[in-house]
């Protein structure tokens, strides 16, 4: 139970919308949200039995005063984990990859860069039980994001644990995942993930990078106390909410894999995500016991937890009128 002295430590508008008088529709709900701060919303909820709902509220482009729409791409950061851990599977059920194969075993050039990497196995990785440092944590990779060298932002410091004896989520974990994806099948990741989960699935509208997309189809991304549009920073994949709602179904029932793919995936991965890269936030998941996906989109960001916290209360709010509408 939260208490009114421990109230005190919480930024009153948090407190506001999450003891606000639950509003009718999901519309409304974004509206709110927007009025708290974010600049721009989009929700897509998929209720089985129904048409999927689209929903959007504040600035797509807050400098050219373009309304926020439901089928702008947006980047999705963190929730590409997932269609890289469902690329990994396809590859160790086809034989072409091993979960137990170490990260020595695929980059001997890392061995000595970062440590445990003759112990550290692809099952680690994907469960982020490595101990690899994750490169974001590093404040050099901040000052220096652009220059495409990540992964060295990660070499040369203590391993967290020693590996499957602790659990620390590192990006640093899916980029060589990534590499190795690249690896076996000698082209990019994302055109592998193209050719095995998007195109069977229809997604259309899921991109590599901003290279492959018009620049003012992309929802635009702000920071907190950057009048900054992040825009037009190359941070990976991009996506409609309607079809991370696509793929998120089609990876909770099962119609992503093929036969004797979806035991190994339960045994390595999760079910839902999040994402966070300045100017993004995104929230993906399917509620089993109303058979539902629920997408939110938000373009308002810092890495304070102020606006990741309001996105968080305002995506609960959502899902309990969503699951209030389904009773009824």
């Amino acid at each position: 139970m939260v208490s009114i002295g421990s109230l005190a430590f919480v930024p009153w508008i948090l407190v506001k919308a999450w003891i606000l008088p639950l509003p009718d529709t999901v519309q409304e709900q974004l509206d709110e949200g927007t009025s708290h701060g974010l600049d721009g919303m989009i929700v897509y909820v998929d209720e089985a039995g129904k048409p999927p709902a689209f929903y959007a509220a504040g600035w797509h482009d807050r400098e050219k005063e373009i309304p926020a729409y439901p089928q702008a791409l947006f980047k999705i950061a963190s929730i590409s984990k997932l269609y890289v851990a469902v690329a990994i599977t396809k590859l160790v059920k086809d034989q072409r990859l091993s979960l137990d194969e170490t990260l020595a075993h695929h980059f001997p050039e890392l061995v000595g860069r970062i440590e445990n990497a003759e112990e550290i196995t692809l099952r680690l990785m994907v469960q982020h039980r490595s101990g690899i440092p994750n490169f974001t944590d590093n404040p050099e990779f901040w000052a220096n994001r652009e220059s495409g060298e990540a992964l060295e932002y990660a070499l040369d410091l203590p391993a967290k644990f020693e590996p499957d004896n602790g659990y620390a989520y590192s990006n640093t974990n899916y980029l060589l995942l990534r590499r190795a994806i690249e690896q076996v099948v000698g082209y990019s990741h994302h055109q592998y993930i193209k050719e095995e989960i998007l195109t069977p699935l229809g997604l259309n509208n899921t991109f590599g990078s901003l290279s492959e997309v018009d620049i003012n189809d992309v929802m635009s991304g702000y920071y907190v106390g950057s009048k900054t549009d992040f825009k037009h920073e190359e941070v990976g994949m991009l996506a409609t909410a309607e079809d991370v709602g696509i793929f998120l179904r089609a990876l909770n029932d099962g119609s992503v894999f093929d036969e004797g793919e979806q035991e190994i995936y339960s045994s390595i991965y999760v079910y839902d995500h999040t994402g966070l890269v300045p100017g993004y936030q995104s929230m993906a998941k399917y509620y089993k016991d109303i058979d539902t996906v629920i997408i939110q989109f938000n373009n308002t960001a810092d890495f304070e937890g102020y606006e990741w916290n309001l996105a968080q209360i305002i995506y609960g709010r959502v899902r309990k009128i969503v699951r209030r509408q389904r009773s009824e």
